[in-house]
């Protein structure tokens, strides 16, 4: 009997140890499985580098598109036959050489009447001289000779149609024969000697960008070649959208090797920075964020896991512009594995 009452007695002491257990607090029961554990002790072989600042070039580069430094319209003030076709697409023609002639019809006959008027301003003009005539009626012949000359010029100028500026010819609207229709100019001529881009800058690069800076232009269509230009106008305003302003820049384009449309890409040069550079692969993403960080090497050769800012990433090698003191000891290799406090050995490779 004594027995099982002991029995029971020592079953009813587990069960409320159980429920003892049961009711601690989490914290509570890992407690002792805590102190039990032992702290990791690993020593990671790792790489370091000592941090060193050096100037860097503060650039940008941007899209753009090629541009024709001029464009212009060629046609006659109104509307009339064309009797000749001097130049077709893709011809390269000069400042003032003849693409096209217009009906002459007008001009000779305006000519003629200009022959006639100062035939007669002449022998007007010896009456004068002898008393002959007022000098008011001299006047007026004089001024009608000059109206008729000075029409004379505008119809020779709507009849041979010169090109304004020198370029290639992009565009031809009539045949030999139409009768020009005012609804399209004849000819359209652009110039590419130089040529421009309008390259939509930073904002925040507003202050820092100078009329006459050099910049550096590549395009796919022409590989291997680098074209040098300036910045010839800085547009005045911000785009409330895109948050750009508009640098024009002009390349020399003396081979004619860029041509309006070519897609391209403008490298701006702001100055220099005095800035830490370290290789890229010292950097550390944490996962879910977008911040970076580096390992920096502790006097006792633990490890501290660091935030940095990045600027420039050139090549392999990335400029840090916080976070990296000159001289810290950065982890360039063997940071897989690291922790902050991790214990480090330092090796040559």
């Amino acid at each position: 009997m004594k027995a099982k009452v002991l029995k029971m007695l020592l079953i009813a002491a587990a069960g409320m140890a159980a429920v003892s257990c049961f009711n601690k607090k989490p914290s509570e029961r890992s407690a002792g499985s805590a102190l039990e554990a032992a702290p990791d002790e690993k020593v990671h072989p790792v790489k370091v580098i000592e941090a060193a600042e050096r100037d860097v070039r503060q650039e940008s580069t941007y899209s753009a598109t090629v541009e024709a430094y001029a464009v212009n319209n060629i046609a006659p003030q109104t509307a009339s036959r064309i009797q000749k076709i001097r130049a077709e697409v893709g011809d390269y023609v000069h400042k003032g050489q003849v693409v096209a002639e217009m009906d002459r019809l007008q001009l000779d006959q305006t000519r003629l009447q200009l022959i006639n008027d100062s035939t007669e301003f002449e022998r007007l003009k010896k009456l004068y001289e002898k008393g002959g005539i007022a000098k008011s009626d001299l006047d007026a012949v004089e001024l009608a000779y000059n109206v008729r000359r000075a029409t004379v010029d505008n119809l020779k100028t709507n009849t041979i149609l010169r090109s304004p500026i020198t370029g290639f010819i992009t565009a031809r609207n009539y045949d030999k024969g139409d009768l020009y229709s005012m609804a399209q100019p004849l000819f359209v001529v652009q110039q590419v000697v130089p040529v421009k881009l309008k390259v939509g800058i930073s904002e925040s690069e507003y202050t820092r960008v100078r009329k006459g800076d050099k910049v550096q232009i590549v395009s796919d269509a022409l590989a291997g070649r680098t074209f040098e230009g300036r910045v010839n106008r800085l547009y005045p305003t911000v785009d409330a959208m895109t948050h750009t302003f508009i640098a024009e820049v002009v390349v020399s384009n003396n081979d004619r090797a860029l041509r309006p449309g070519m897609y391209t890409k403008v490298t701006v040069t702001f100055g220099t920075n005095r800035s830490v550079v370290i290789p890229d692969r010292a950097v550390v993403k944490q996962e879910g964020s977008g911040q970076r960080f580096v390992y920096l090497l502790n006097p006792d050769n633990t490890v501290s896991f660091t935030p940095v800012t990045l600027g420039r990433h050139m090549g392999d090698e990335y400029e840090i512009l916080e976070g990296v003191p000159v001289g810290a000891s950065v982890v360039v290799k063997g940071t897989s594995g690291l922790r902050e406090g991790s214990k480090v050995e330092i090796i040559d490779e």
